[in-house]
């Protein structure tokens, strides 16, 4: 039976942070963030935010946009680097916060890449199945892992959280929509490139975001380049089928190279890393919610969604959506 996505939703705390802001602490400008990264303006949580405020947030938004009832879904998976705790699950917060009472919740960890792996995760649970209707978020404070001494990743990532409901569906329900398929991978022989420097076992602290920005951009351009590729070859797609492009929103220069490489116009790109900057998990769903609340992407139409991230890894998926 096809996996569906029915609903979308999205949460972004109350503060904005445009680069100006950012120039009052470290030494950048506007000029210097946009030329690089594309990147405008960010949101910072707040008192009272949390990663967990956000997810609640935006699944209660899915939910409504599905038109389900909370008794219907019975999983929840949560894809964080920032969780609220070590423990309990960011998942099992939003599980309780929505007064949903049955099935599993659980959060995965993939940094960028991490919605991908989510949704990877939750079809194929679903398609065992053990489970039919779940809640699939990606949700980051990464303002926790920053600081205004490295002024080199202080400006780029923001915070925020994106959702989506998925469930199985008939053919006929169906009408041809669905999760055509998802493609994971990782390469830890990269684990030094981007990381913290802190952890539970470790610093007994969260520490703070480490980049090689130079070998980053540069795996991940190719990593993408290999990707679309790859993907295309593996589902039998042409690249004229493709109808929108959702990248993960790390960097406007990479996001470009692979929308090129896709042989997509500007206008089939969804890019909001200039008003949310690099949201890690959260940056596909909040695009995604974005440009189907906003009416770009249709019913029927053929979706790419990519990242890449800490670890390395990498993924992709195909939706028709």
């Amino acid at each position: 039976m096809p996996i569906v996505i029915t609903g979308t939703g999205s949460a972004l705390p109350k503060k904005v942070v445009s680069n100006d802001d950012l120039a009052k602490f470290v030494e950048t400008s506007d000029e210097w963030i946009q030329t690089r990264t594309g990147i405008q303006q960010r949101y910072f949580k707040t008192e009272g935010e949390s990663t967990s405020t956000l997810a609640i947030e935006a699944a209660n938004r899915a939910i409504e946009s599905a038109g389900v009832s909370v008794d219907e879904l019975d999983l929840v998976v949560v894809a964080t680097a920032t969780p609220d705790h070590s423990f309990p699950s960011v998942a099992t917060q939003v599980q309780a916060a929505i007064g949903m009472q049955k099935g599993a919740a659980f959060d995965v960890a993939a940094a960028c890449s991490g919605f991908i792996y989510a949704l990877s995760v939750a079809e194929n649970m679903i398609k065992s199945g053990s489970f039919s209707k779940a809640l699939v978020i990606g949700a980051e404070t990464l303002s926790n892992l920053i600081t205004p001494e490295d002024r080199t990743t202080y400006v780029l990532f923001g915070d925020g959280a994106g959702a989506i409901v998925v469930e199985n569906k008939t053919e006929e329900e169906a009408q041809g929509s669905g999760v055509i398929g998802t493609d994971l991978f990782s390469d830890g022989r990269f684990k030094n490139e981007l990381y913290t420097d802190g952890g539970v076992s470790t610093t007994a602290s969260a520490g703070h975001v480490v980049m090689n920005g130079r070998e980053v951009f540069k795996h991940a351009t190719r990593a993408m380049s290999g990707l679309v590729n790859d993907t295309l070859v593996k589902y039998n797609i042409e690249k004229e089928d493709i109808d929108w492009l959702v990248p993960h929103q790390a960097n406007k220069r990479i996001i470009d190279a692979t929308a090129k490489h896709l042989n997509l116009s500007a206008d089939k790109v969804v890019l909001t890393v200039g008003e949310h900057a690099n949201t890690s998990a959260a940056s596909i769903p909040l695009a995604f919610d974005k440009a189907v609340r906003d009416g770009r992407i249709q019913k029927g139409q053929l979706i790419f969604f990519e990242a890449f991230g800490a670890g390395f890894t990498w993924a992709s998926a195909l939706v028709k959506f």
